[in-house]
């Protein structure tokens, strides 16, 4: 709690400030982060690695990938264009009433909270896309490091912290949190001087952390990503042409990194045929020959496994 507020009244202290900073200055704040990852080198991918089971060349690319990712925006954000400025000079001698100078420009809301996601311990994490768009916009920004990758986060969280020292920038417009269950969650919602939230997770989560932004006495948005069934709809004449084919990239989707891909397809609908059954039948040979894979938590095994074992309960699933 004592650091929620802490991070909160830094984060509050830095933001008037950052807000008006130019826009070179917050471009090359997001280059020096990149660069600043990049040092790390080795020791930042050997410590993916260990905390995620993940392959190296996985966390070599989404390392790369990160990296870019803050590149791109600050290139977008020297190009200003997404400010969206307008300017309706003065009409004095207008009739049958004279128009006032009209300006208008994005501007930032304030502090945002952006929760890392488990299965993109770079990417969406403590320096991902949510982050770099945060701090283009002109955001400080407090990141809720999740617990699967503890070493990864915080070393990143340093890169961070050293870009921004060296840009002369207030200590408060980056912080990085931890914390166990959601209390630490709920309490940066719920502070007064958080004015979004970006989160990438369960349904179970996101839905909690929108809950407490909505009842709030000021509301704030929640920018949730969380679950997904992915329904893939098999047509006819596809089925008829390329079972064999679709099955393949099926079981090679449900597999990508241990299951753990937003592309992950969670429900196949087809019409019920000798075509279907070629699907089915390839993709259930295909399965076993699949490698053995680290799931990323304890707790994504733990679901895992209990999901398994309630549809396996049913006659109907069972059988098939």
């Amino acid at each position: 709690g004592e650091q929620v507020a802490q991070a909160c009244a830094l984060a509050w202290a830095a933001f008037d400030g950052y807000r008006e900073t130019s826009l070179e200055a917050r471009a090359t704040l997001l280059e020096a982060i990149a660069a600043q990852i990049e040092t790390l080198g080795d020791e930042l991918i050997d410590r993916a690695v260990a905390e995620t089971g993940l392959p190296r060349a996985r966390i070599q690319g989404e390392r790369g990938r990160t990296c870019g990712q803050l590149r791109t925006f600050a290139r977008t954000v020297r190009a200003g264009e997404w400010l969206d400025v307008r300017v309706d000079t003065a009409q004095p001698q207008r009739q049958p009433l004279p128009r006032p100078d009209l300006r208008q420009r994005h501007i930032a809301l304030g502090p945002v909270a952006v929760f890392g996601a488990s299965n993109f311990p770079l990417a969406f994490s403590v320096a991902g896309g949510d982050t770099a768009s945060a701090l283009a916009a002109g955001c400080p920004v407090i990141i809720k490091a999740h617990g699967a990758h503890p070493g990864t986060s915080e070393r990143v969280g340093r890169a961070v912290a050293q870009a921004v020292k060296a840009c002369g920038l207030p200590e408060g417009v980056f912080s990085l949190l931890y914390g166990s269950g959601r209390e630490v969650g709920i309490a940066l919602v719920t502070d007064p001087r958080i004015k979004a939230v970006s989160f990438t997770g369960s349904r179970s989560g996101g839905l909690a952390l929108i809950q407490a932004a909505q009842a709030r006495p000021e509301p704030i948005p929640v920018y949730a990503e969380m679950s997904s069934i992915n329904p893939v709809y098999l047509f006819p004449a596809a089925l008829a042409a390329r079972a064999e084919a679709l099955a393949e990239g099926f079981v090679a989707s449900l597999t990508q990194g241990a299951g753990q891909f937003c592309t992950n397809p969670g429900l196949v609908i087809g019409v019920q045929g000798p075509a279907l059954d070629r699907f089915i039948k390839a993709a259930g040979e295909r399965l076993p020959t699949c490698a053995a894979q680290t799931m990323l938590t304890p707790g994504i095994a733990s679901a895992y496994a209990s999901g398994v074992a309630a549809m396996t309960e049913h006659a109907e699933i069972a059988a098939k």
